[in-house]
């Protein structure tokens, strides 16, 4: 049984482990560490949300929603959201990222976000899909990575 709950400190641990596993399965260029985690999705000055899907105690995918501020390092216009995605690649195609999706996009509506960016790697076929499958649309050119959008 999956609950979906907002993340804590206390899983920044099991969140770095689900991005490693996805770093060893070839699928995110590189590892992570505690220290990325705390910084990246639990900086309170531009979060919006961060939901962890957790599986009997373990969290096993999360993902991340901010709202874009300028200067931003993925050059999303102020004011967006900007998402992030990790699931385990054990569990990856079984409806986690549908259902966090819909508590993400539940997020975005009630903090008035009008577009969310997923900034996605061009050789990242399985996330080129799920955010495609999510609705998300290409929007601007990058050099290593596509700019997808959804509006709400």
């Amino acid at each position: 049984m999956i609950e979906f709950r907002d993340a804590r400190p206390a899983d920044i641990d099991a969140m770095v482990e689900v991005q490693n596993a996805i770093h060893r399965a070839g699928l995110r260029a590189s590892a992570s560490d505690a220290a990325l985690v705390e910084e990246r999705y639990f900086d309170a000055a531009h979060s919006i949300a961060c939901t962890v899907a957790d599986r009997d105690g373990v969290v096993v995918g999360f993902q991340s929603l901010k709202r874009a501020w300028l200067g931003n390092p993925y050059g999303v216009e102020e004011g967006w959201g900007i998402i992030g995605t990790h699931i385990h690649p054990e569990v990856g195609r079984s409806g986690i990222g549908r259902s966090l999706f819909a508590r993400t996009r539940a997020a975005a509506e009630a903090a008035g976000l009008r577009h969310i960016d997923a900034t996605i790697g061009a050789d990242s076929a399985p996330a080129l899909a799920y955010y495609a499958a999510m609705g998300f649309v290409p929007y601007r050119d990058g050099e290593d990575a596509i700019p997808h959008r959804f509006d709400l």
